[in-house]
Parts: structure tokens; sequence; C-alpha cells
């Protein structure tokens, strides 16, 4: 059972879709390798295969299917134009910026913890102008054994970041994600503005949103 009797002490943010709008970028270079390696994807099937999940899970994904060579050809060039996209299309999300601000006003404290690389997030926060608003908060699934949906990050970033999982809320644009933030024991804010259907994200103490301008209103009366 999801705690909600107590206040949000800790807001976990996703990365990729929730504070940097690169999950798009990130569906259209999937579709564009898949093409070329022998395996086209409708947006819906990249979202089901690697839309939240870790870069080891994608890989696996593609292994399975086509093969390590193949897998490795892929991640290479999936690499090469996602970092291309990034440097030149890559934007905060939407209404982000404003709520940062606004839970660091009310002295919220907030943290990263994402599917991906250290060294990628430096490259799309650091892109975006949002790295130093996060530095020395970041967590990433290469810290843990398992990556989403399995909650061992989440609980990795609330127990270094000094809170208890029933005071720790979870924002997520992915279902990997959100059944993680289930697993754990957190409060969930799904955010709807990104690829990954409503469907996908919804289930027991989450709630879905569209604008995150709403988020530090909708974190100030999560409890009962």
């Amino acid at each position: 059972m999801i705690e909600s009797s107590k206040p949000v002490e800790l807001v976990i943010f996703d990365c990729d879709g929730v504070l940097v709008d690169s999950e798009r970028i990130a569906v259209r270079v999937q579709r564009e390798v898949g093409a070329q390696l022998g395996w086209p994807l409708t947006e819906d099937e990249v979202v089901r295969h690697f839309i939240g999940r870790s870069h080891a899970a994608g890989w696996q994904v593609v292994a399975e299917r086509l093969g390590e060579s193949t897998a490795a050809a892929w991640e290479q060039r999936f690499e090469q134009r996602h970092r291309e996209l990034v440097d030149t299309e890559l934007e905060p999300v939407d209404g982000i910026v404003e709520a940062l601000a606004e839970l660091a006003a009310a002295g919220l404290p907030h943290c990263v913890a994402s599917s991906g690389t250290h060294g990628k997030m430096r490259h799309t926060l650091g892109r975006t102008g949002l790295y130093e608003r996060f530095e020395g908060r970041i967590f990433s699934a290469t810290e843990v054994a398992r990556g989403k949906p399995a909650p061992d990050l989440f609980l990795h970033a609330a127990q270094r970041m000094g809170f208890a999982p029933e005071v720790c809320a979870v924002v997520e644009d992915s279902g990997p994600g959100t059944r993680a933030a289930r697993a754990a024991g957190m409060r969930c804010f799904g955010y709807t503005g990104g690829p990954t259907g409503a469907d996908a994200l919804t289930g027991p103490g989450t709630v879905l949103f569209s604008d995150m301008r709403q988020l530090p209103e909708l974190l100030r009366t999560s409890h009962g």
C-alpha cells in the first residue's frame, strides 16, 4: 500500500521526457535505426520496447531479435544520431523550468533518478541549462543491480538523499518508471505530455497530469 497521509518531502524526477524533451527524439531515432537494420517499428512499439528502460535492457531487446552484432551496430547508430539531434533540437520539457523554480522557492528537496547514464544526463541536462539545478543529486540506473520497472533506483535515490520512501514522490513519463515508483512504495505523478499514453502510466497511488506547471500544486495537495 502506498502511504499518502504525509506531505511530500522529496521529489524524484526522471530525466528523459520529464526534465528534457528527449523522448520524442529517441522515438524518432529508434524508428530510423530500426528501418535501416531490418526491424521497422511503429511509435507504439518503440515506446513499449525502449522508453523508460535502461541502455542494457534496450540492447538486450535488439540482440534477442536480431543478434548481438546487429545490436552493437544499432547502439552505435542510435547514439550518434541521438547526440546530433540533442545538440540541435533538445529543449526543456514545457513548464518544467517554472515548476522547478517554484519547488526551489518552497524549499522542497528534489533530485534526478534516470535509466540514462551519468554521461548522457550531463549532456542532455547541460544542453538545456538544467544540470546545475541538480548537480550532486543525480542518480543513474548504472548504480543499481536492476533498472526500472524494479524499484532499486528510486529506493537508492531516496536512501542517498536521506528520505523514507513514504515521503517521496516520483515524477515519471514511462510505464516502467511508474511501475518502479509504485513498487518502491512512493507516490507517483505520471506526466502524459510525452509519447507514452496515459493507459501505460495509470495505477494505484498515481496521479496523471499533462502540464508541468500543475506539478507544485499537485505535490502540495497529494496527502490526506
